[in-house]
């Protein structure tokens, strides 16, 4: 199994962060790879909820990703699992309330666990772990200061 973790801050309240991250219909408005989400069950967002995001991938093709909710703690928590080819993917947003130059903000962990779900999974994560782990990290980075850039715009145009 391989873990990659990334923290970040976000000047803004936990409640802000958790608004923009669950509210799926605009995740295509903040992340530059997502081009569509499609809602796969009806109702609020929360254990057992499903979506497929088309991302374009770094050769420019597109790529669908399914994702499903397996633990929604608001604001605190989001735990989601993605399968994959050969491996299976558990991804866990962790929102924490604190205080950064004097000011109060949130610390944003994202932990995303891939875990080999077939045999020649365990071979291509021997194979190319170490360089699969610096691109999920990079993603993640990139995935977090688009989520403060956009959770602090959407601030300034409330304080408007």
């Amino acid at each position: 199994m391989s873990t990659v973790a990334v923290t970040d801050f976000i000047e803004a309240p936990a409640v802000d962060v958790w608004a923009l991250l669950t509210d799926l219909p605009v995740r295509v408005d903040w992340l530059c790879t997502v081009s569509a989400v499609e809602l796969l069950t009806p109702g609020p967002l929360g254990p057992g909820t499903a979506w497929r995001e088309t991302r374009t991938r770094p050769d420019g093709g597109d790529q669908a990703e399914e994702f499903l909710v397996l633990a929604a703690e608001p604001p605190h928590r989001l735990v989601l699992s993605s399968p994959g080819i050969g491996v299976d993917y558990r991804i866990t947003w962790t929102l924490r309330t604190v205080q950064r130059r004097r000011r109060g903000c949130t610390a944003v962990t994202v932990e995303h666990r891939a875990a080999p779900a077939a045999p020649y999974g365990r071979m291509l994560a021997l194979l190319f772990g170490g360089l699969a782990a610096r691109t999920v990290e990079g993603a993640i980075r990139r995935d977090l200061t688009a989520l403060a850039a956009t959770v602090r715009s959407a601030g300034r145009a409330t304080a408007a």
